[in-house]
This record gives C-alpha cells, sequence and structure tokens, in this order.
C-alpha cells in the first residue's frame, strides 16, 4: 500500500514534487527571518522555579538595580593625580551615556572620617576623595579598612578597584500584556543592550594605556553569550558543511552525488529556521549546535539511501531507474523511519530535564528529524530521477578494509568481544558512580573570553562573583508580644515608626548572621546592615550606637546615602534584613549543595533562627537548583530512551531476543561514555547530561540498519557466518562511512567558546565511535552466538 502511494504520488511526478519544494523552500526561507536568538539567564534556569520568582520579588522590594561592573587596576598608585584624573574622566565619559543612571567609583565614596563634626553633621556634608583639600591618603586608608567598602569596591591589596555602572530600569516592559508584543520588546531591549556594551567598550578601549579594566555583569555575560551563540552557529554549520562534502567526495567520487545529499540538507535546515522564526522558539546556547546536528543527521540519512541506491543499480543492471528509485525507497523507508524515531525518543526524553534550554532543544531536534526525513524521502528521490547518469563505480572491496577487519574478529573472536564488553560495562559502573554534578559557572568559559577574566578578578579582588540573598524576618508591629525594648509608644511613633524599628533583639540577629557568614571560607564580600553599624560604631569613637540613637540616626541621614547604603540591607514596611553576600566561584573544592545545606543548618543550631525567620535567595540557589536536577535528569532521561528504543525494536521485529541483542551495543557505549566522564572527574553540566541519550538514540540507528538488512539476507543466504560477511561488505561499509561523518561532525563542536558544548562536542564523537565499533563487532558476535533467526 505505501509502495503504490509512494510511487503515484512521488516517483510518478517528480517536477511537481520539485516544485512544491521549492515553495516550501521560499515560504520557510521567508519566516527564517523571523528566526531568534537568546541568552538571557533565563536560559539557563529550570522553568517555574518558585526560588526565581522570590527572587524577583526581592529584587524588586530593595530596589536592586541592573549593573556592569568594571575591575580598574592602574599603571601608578591608585591615589595618585594621573590616575584619579583618569578615572574621573572615564565615569564621567559612561555617566555622559544615555542608558547608565549613575556611576559609583572609588572617588564617590563618603568619608566620614576626615573631620571632628558629630556623626549627623558627618552624614550631611560629607567629603570624597576628589573634594578639594581632602588627606587622600588618609581618606584612601579610611576606605581600604572600611567594613563596607573593602574586597567590594577597593581590593585588599589596594591595586585594583571595581567601577559600579548602574543601568537605568526600563520602565516600559510594565505596558505590554500581549505576549507577541512582550518578545518584540525583549528583542529591542536585546540590541540595544548589545549597543550599550559596544559603546561602553569603545570608552574602555581608549584606557588601555594608563590601567587594566576588565568588564563584567550579567548584561555583559549575556550580550557575549549572544555572540557566541551566533558564531558557533556559523562555525559549526559551514565547519559540518564542508566535512560533509569532503566526506561525500570520498565515498562517491562524483559531483552529482555531493550535490543531491547537500540540497536534502540545505532543505532541511532553511525549512525548520523558517518553522523556529514561525513559531517564535529560540535558539540559545545549549541549542546552538543544532544546525550542525541536523547536517549531520540528515546527511546520515542521505548516504544510507544514496549507498543502498548504488548497491541495487549495480545488482539489477536490467531495471529501469524509477524501478530502483521505488526499490530502495521500499528497503529503506521502514530501517530509516524507525532510526528517526528512536533518535526523536533520545531527543524527547530530554523534556525530563525540568530546565527550559535542554527541553527547548529537545522539541526542536525532533521538529528537525521530522522535516529531514520528509524531505529526503521526497526531494533525494526527485534528484535522482533528474540526472542522466547515476553510475558510481563503488569499490566495496577497497572501501571496507576496516569494516572486513571488524568482520573477522567478529566471528573468531567472540569470547575476547564478550570479555572486553563485559570489563568495559564494570569500568563504566565505576565512572558513573563518581559522577557529580558540582561546576562553578566561571568554568563554561574558555579563560581568554572577556567572561572568564573579569568574573576571574572579580571572585579573587572583588569579594567573589555568585551572590546569595539571606532574608532575615522579624514578627511585624501587631505579630506577638514585644520586650520592653520593643514597645512602641503609640504617641511619638504615630508620624514614624521607623525610628522605633532598630530595636537591640534585631540588630543583634543581623549581627550573628552577618559574623557567621563571614566567617565561611567560600564567601566573599558580605554586606548587610551590620556593616553599617561598624562604620557607625567607628565614628562614634568605637562606642555602639543605642536602638534609639539608630532610629534618629536613620530618620536624619540624607536621602542619597540611605538609598544607596541604608535601604538596600533593611525593609522596615516588610519587617525584614537582608544580608548579601558573594561566593568565591572559582575556589577548588567549593561544593554549592553543601554550603547551602551547612548554612540552613547552622542558622537554626547555631545561631538559634527557626526555619520560618529566614530565607536563601540569589542566584547561587537558581544555579544549585539547576544543578541539582541533572541528576534526576539524567535518570528519567535514560531511563525513558532506554525502555522507548526497546519498545520500538520489539515493535519493529516483534522478537526479544533480537531486541535486547540490539539495544545491548548502544547501551554499553553511552554507560562508558558516561563512565568516562565520571573517572575524568569531569562534572555533569546543561550539555554533557545530554550526552547519553543523545548516544543511544544516534547510535541506534546502526543497529536497525545493520539488523534490517541482517534479517533481509539471512531469509536468502540461510547461513549465519556468510549473511554477517555480506552485510560487512554492504551496510557495514554505510554505518562505516555515516559514523565517521557524524563522529567528525560532532568535533567542529571543539571550535566553540562555551566549554560544555566542546566536551558535548568530545564526548558525543567518542561515544558514536565506540557505538560503530560495538554494532560491528558485538552486535554481530550475539547474532551468532544465540542465533535469532531459525536456519530452514
Amino acid at each position: 500500500m505505501f509502495s503504490h502511494f509512494y510511487q503515484k504520488n512521488i516517483i510518478e511526478k517528480p517536477k511537481i514534487i520539485f516544485v512544491i519544494l521549492l515553495l516550501c523552500l521560499a515560504g520557510f526561507g521567508f519566516f527564517s527571518k523571523d528566526f531568534r536568538l537568546d541568552a538571557s539567564s533565563e536560559t539557563l534556569l529550570i522553568e517555574g522555579d518558585p526560588d526565581l520568582k522570590y527572587l524577583r520579588e526581592i529584587t524588586e522590594r530593595y530596589n536592586s538595580k541592573e549593573f556592569l561592573v568594571l575591575t580598574y587596576a592602574p599603571n601608578e598608585d591608585i591615589i595618585s593625580e594621573n590616575s584619579i584624573n583618569n578615572l574621573l574622566s572615564l565615569k564621567y565619559k559612561i555617566q555622559s551615556l544615555d542608558w547608565v543612571h549613575s556611576v559609583i567609583t572609588i572617588l564617590d565614596i563618603p568619608l566620614l572620617n576626615s573631620t571632628d563634626k558629630t556623626l549627623t553633621e558627618r552624614l550631611q556634608n560629607f567629603s570624597t576623595l576628589k573634594s578639594d583639600g581632602i588627606d587622600k591618603g588618609r581618606g584612601f586608608n579610611e576606605i581600604l579598612n572600611s567594613p563596607v567598602f573593602r574586597n567590594f569596591v577597593i581590593s585588599e591589596d589596594g591595586k585594583t578597584t571595581g567601577i559600579i555602572v548602574n543601568i537605568k530600569k526600563d520602565k516600559t516592559s510594565k505596558e505590554f500584556k500581549n505576549k507577541k508584543e512582550i518578545e518584540i520588546h525583549k528583542d529591542k531591549i536585546k540590541k540595544k543592550n548589545h549597543q550599550n556594551i559596544v559603546e561602553i567598550r569603545k570608552i574602555i578601549k581608549t584606557y588601555d594605556s594608563s590601567a587594566k579594566i576588565h568588564l563584567g555583569g550579567i548584561p555583559m555575560i549575556a550580550d557575549d553569550m549572544m555572540s557566541f551563540i551566533k558564531s558557533d552557529i556559523v562555525v559549526f554549520g559551514v565547519g559540518v558543511f564542508v566535512f560533509i562534502i569532503a566526506t561525500l567526495w570520498f565515498v562517491f567520487k562524483k559531483i552529482v552525488w555531493i550535490i543531491i545529499p547537500i540540497s536534502s540538507c540545505f532543505f532541511s535546515v532553511i525549512i525548520m529556521m523558517g518553522l523556529l522564526g514561525l513559531l517564535g522558539w529560540k535558539v540559545t546556547v545549549i541549542s546552538s549546535n543544532f544546525i550542525a546536528l541536523m547536517l549531520i543527521l540528515t546527511m546520515a540519512m542521505n548516504i544510507h539511501m544514496s549507498t543502498r541506491f548504488l548497491q541495487l543499480s549495480k545488482e539489477k543492471p536490467n531495471l529501469s531507474k524509477k524501478e530502483i528509485i521505488l526499490k530502495t525507497t521500499g528497503k529503506m523507508f521502514w530501517p530509516i523511519l524507525y532510526t528517526v524515531l528512536t533518535t526523536i525518543c533520545a531527543f524527547i526524553s530530554l523534556i525530563f530535564s525540568e530546565i527550559k534550554p535542554i527541553i527547548d532543544f529537545g522539541w526542536m531536534m525532533t521538529l528537525g528529524l521530522i522535516v529531514s526525513f520528509i524531505v529526503t524521502f521526497s526531494l533525494l528521490p526527485t534528484l535522482i530521477s533528474f540526472v542522466s547518469d547515476i553510475s558510481v563505480n563503488i569499490n566495496e572491496n577497497k572501501n571496507s578494509v576496516f569494516t572486513n577487519l571488524l568482520e573477522k574478529l567478529s566471528i573468531n573472536n567472540k569470547s575476547l568481544i564478550f570479555v572486553v564488553s563485559i570489563l568495559i560495562f564494570f569500568v563504566s559502573i565505576i565512572g558513573i558512580s563518581r559522577l557529580e554534578v558540582e561546576n562553578s559557572f566561571i568554568n563554561y568559559f574558555s579563560k581568554n573570553t572577556e567572561i572568564y577574566k573579569g568574573m576571574k578578578l572579580i571572585d579573587e579582588k572583588l569579594g567573589g562573583t555568585t551572590p546569595l540573598e539571606i532574608i532575615i524576618k522579624f514578627p511585624k508591629k501587631d505579630e506577638g508580644v514585644l520586650d520592653e525594648e520593643d514597645e512602641w509608644e503609640e504617641n511619638e511613633t504615630e508620624g514614624d515608626d521607623s525610628k522605633y524599628w532598630f530595636t537591640k533583639d534585631k540588630i543583634d540577629k543581623i549581627d550573628k548572621v552577618h559574623n557567621y557568614l563571614d566567617s565561611l571560607p567560600a564567601v566573599g564580600k558580605v554586606l548587610s546592615f551590620s556593616s553599617i553599624i561598624q562604620v557607625a560604631t567607628q565614628l562614634n569613637d568605637g562606642r555602639p550606637l543605642g536602638s534609639l540613637e539608630m532610629g534618629v540616626l536613620y530618620s536624619k541621614i540624607p536621602d542619597s546615602i540611605r538609598k544607596e547604603i541604608v535601604d538596600p540591607y533593611i525593609s522596615i514596611e516588610n519587617s525584614e534584613a537582608r544580608i548579601n553576600l558573594r561566593i568565591k566561584d572559582s575556589k577548588e573544592g567549593l561544593r554549592r549543595n553543601e554550603l547551602i545545606k551547612q548554612i540552613k543548618y547552622d542558622l537554626e543550631n547555631k545561631i538559634g533562627l527557626k526555619s520560618e525567620e529566614y530565607k536563601l535567595a540569589g542566584v547561587l540557589i537558581l544555579f544549585n537548583n539547576l544543578l541539582q536536577s541533572l541528576f534526576k535528569s539524567q535518570i528519567l532521561t535514560l531511563g525513558f530512551v532506554m525502555i522507548g528504543i526497546f519498545a520500538m525494536f520489539f515493535i519493529l521485529f516483534k522478537n526479544i531476543k533480537l531486541s535486547l541483542i540490539g539495544v545491548v551495543p548502544n547501551f554499553i557505549a553511552a554507560f562508558f561514555i558516561l563512565g568516562i566522564i565520571g573517572i575524568a572527574e569531569i562534572p555533569l553540566d546543561m550539555m554533557t547530561i545530554t550526552i547519553a541519550a543523545i548516544t543511544i538514540g544516534i547510535a541506534v540507528d546502526n543497529s536497525i540498519h545493520y539488523i534490517y538488512r541482517f534479517k533481509e539476507e539471512f531469509s536468502k543466504i540461510n547461513d549465519y557466518k556468510l549473511t554477517l560477511k555480506k552485510c560487512h561488505s554492504t551496510v557495514g561499509v554505510a554505518i562505516l562511512n555515516t559514523s565517521i561523518t557524524i563522529v567528525f561532525g560532532f568535533s567542529i563542536l571543539v571550535l566553540s567558546n562555551f566549554i560544555p558544548t566542546i566536551y558535548f562536542g568530545i564526548f558525543t564523537g567518542v561515544a558514536m565511535l565506540l557505538a560503530m565499533i560495538s554494532v560491528l563487532t558485538l552486535l554481530p558476535a550475539l547474532l551468532l552466538v544465540f542465533q535469532p533467526f531459525k536456519v530452514e
């Protein structure tokens, strides 16, 4: 029935099919202009993470701004006249940019120890390092020893200072309700952010001769990631494309057999890009290799189809071209369909990861494989029908030296193959037991990138990179009974409750938590209201301020200082305090999950807080949630793939023994590569967790092709060893060619700037090589031993 339908609608009407395909290419090519990239921080988070929602609430409540950080290390002493002038000049140039809200440098920090005036007077009329008549040495030492600013805007050695560039808030985003409007607005913001980064980098470049400056901050990372994605898409696509041409020339040595498969790849990729634009799916750093993968997988289908067509042409020279095309498509439709379904099964398994970019990658590749399958079975036979001379002299004996070697190994050394396979299995189990998810964001980037350099310097010199927030919650005015010092005098507080919020109990709790966090080796800079109290105590000749004094001082501080220095750490309205700390992300041996558990345990058991009296938030929590979900994702994706692929084998071959034989070689290859990752102590990340599932999904294609051909040939030959020899010299050659294409195709990914993508390319390539060897040794050995087909 399929044969009749295919012949009537595809093979008999090549010109109509070609016109339809050209119209599809033009139509989807038009929508490819809407093809979008996304490198926002949301693409590296768990979808629907409640901790993300809470962090956004905290950010809004404490009026946190988006900002860039510049590390500034002048060639001269920081307080030399040249350095100060250069820093001032840099500040004013950046400040003049229309997207900048404010620029905070070491020259803007209030100097409160420079006079003998009262504390209130000093706060209301403070000096800075750029003020006239100020003792710069004394002022610099004050900042260097400040509990607030040391390791924040100045390094401990006093040689590197930080410049905070606060970005103006986008006030228009709340106006958009429609999803499409929001997406369009986000695209405008990304373009604007890119322009901003370009502008500030131009300014920084003009100071190269006077200081060493590195740019950091989430907006810069997001923009550089966009550049990485664009670069990766182009490099991967071009690299794989060139390699595919070389492979096709090596296999077929005829231009027409390069053009035909390449055309399938071209049509598939352009149509897929149009579909992504039409559906509004965005490519992230995780899915930036989708074009390379589509080229590789489409090429694998085309090589199998082309090789089979040429083999049939040689075997049956009396048949017409249309008959050979029909015979080829009839014989290849089901094995290629099942290889596509098993690969789709691998990619669909990624939806269990809970990580949005991985889920999107899974759906993207699923749709891409469907497109490639349809294009291969419509365009390839159509183009073949247009070509007059389709003969190719494939010298199978010459091209199958390697497969002949594996064939002899399979027949003569079955015991050795089984022993090696068992050893590989046990080594894999040992390696898998050592797998871990601990990773640092800084290690996702190559050491020569601006992201790495900036983050490393901030980590080492300016108090760490990964933020963590501890929110301490106090009883509100109408909650519970307040002690004597906490009593509210209604008459006096009607106008201003804030004066009486600063009680000893609250300050002591903040102090205890602050000091505890500061004592942890993995913690860099800790900032809280306790830091402000320390400064105030220093200014008060070492005498601690009383509760009422704090309240009065708070009410008399100038708004500009209060908003920048006090309000980010307390919320009187919500009766809570915020402690902001940064983790040294590059610290060796750092275990994020253990650190978070330790902090929670110690806050309750050492400090005496109840679980409802505090909450942890911040990027560290979100990143840790992501890492901890990876193990669960690995188990679910692997489980889904193994069950799904075994079920498909059983449906295809209707034989449990044959189904087990088919999946074992690929499972061993996938487990082995996970074992290597574990033994090499390379932590799982967003890319490496996909390797095992994808390896099984792609590598199992070889098993399907081999078993399908073995079954077909065995029905004619009726001898296991002779059938094995025949398969190794025919389908074995196609498996070898497609596997080499896939392995080298994945190796192109090492050119990425994103380390997880490099690991993905290396390990998936190695896994595919192992799977190919396994399919051409272990699989035939199992067929010879267990003999799933009856000898007649």
